[in-house]
């Protein structure tokens, strides 16, 4: 039996928003925690989302950065809970990630013959300063590893949006696009500023994330980035502007990838983008004698 949660402050340094147990359940409706699953939970918090799947048996590695908080939580959480005092976008957490054994769920039956596979996942109710770079850190560990299936995670409402967003719609921007490369992306709950103590001043919504190969192929990742900025800083010129801006070339390189140099930036698909990438590339490359 955990040892009683005391109150707690949250702190605007770290922008705390303490998820509460009745929405927190609805969070784990959603996770939809399988035999098998380990998570990477990022910033437990008072343990709205640790306690219940950690009731699994669910292996569960949580970072978190507040060590007052860690202090609170370490003697509360039970032994498939492996706890580390750190930053998230600084601590190297696969080699851990990968030793945790799980445990048997609370009032659970024989043990199957066989073990599940692992499937290894991210929860977290990320702080909404520091939502991005953490979004860019789980694309840098998919690239790098491949390890996790997918992330549930809490974000600002219109953060969430701009995740799922299409091509064409004001959403659609350099977030959209790079997290769809490699990831498939829904918003399956929103919940309002009372879901939350203290009650932050926007909503919020659950995005989840299933990581995959990637969608493109990019030929050139220095030219997609600087084309990428460069569409998205110009976002209301049209295509044909755009891309003589970025390259003497590009009217031309549109012309042969037959796209309409009248469509605005926020129009283009990801295929249609790695295409004028592919193009530029080529016409970068020096000739061959």
């Amino acid at each position: 039996m955990s040892t009683p949660k005391r109150s707690f402050r949250a702190r605007k340094r770290f922008g705390q928003h303490f998820l509460s147990a009745k929405w927190a359940e609805r969070v784990v409706r959603v996770i939809d925690p399988q035999p098998g699953d380990v998570f990477l939970e990022i910033g437990p918090g008072q343990g709205a989302l640790t306690f219940p799947l950690a009731r699994t048996g669910a292996p569960i590695l949580a970072v978190e950065l507040d060590r007052d908080l860690l202090a609170e939580l370490a003697p509360r959480v039970p032994p498939n809970v492996t706890l580390i005092s750190g930053d998230i976008l600084r601590t190297d957490v696969l080699p851990y990630l990968t030793g945790l054994q799980p445990q048997s769920p609370q009032g659970a039956g024989p043990k199957p013959a066989a073990p599940p596979a692992r499937r290894y996942r991210v929860v977290g109710n990320l702080p909404y300063n520091l939502s991005t770079p953490i979004l860019f850190k789980l694309l840098e560990w998919h690239a790098s590893a491949g390890m996790f299936a997918d992330a549930t995670i809490m974000l600002q409402r219109e953060v969430a949006d701009r995740l799922a967003a299409k091509p064409g719609t004001k959403a659609w921007g350099a977030l959209s696009l790079y997290l769809q490369m490699d990831a498939h992306i829904n918003v399956p709950l929103r919940l309002p500023p009372g879901a939350f103590n203290p009650p932050p001043k926007v909503h919020s919504a659950i995005a989840h994330l299933t990581f995959h190969p990637p969608s493109v192929r990019i030929a050139d990742q220095k030219i997609f980035d600087r084309l990428v900025r460069t569409m998205f800083s110009l976002r209301r010129k049209t295509l044909n502007n755009v891309l003589k801006a970025f390259d003497p070339s590009g009217p031309a390189v549109l012309a042969i990838a037959k796209i309409d140099g009248r469509r605005r930036p926020e129009t283009l698909s990801l295929v249609e983008l790695a295409s004028l990438v592919d193009l530029l590339a080529a016409v970068k490359r020096p000739a061959v004698l």
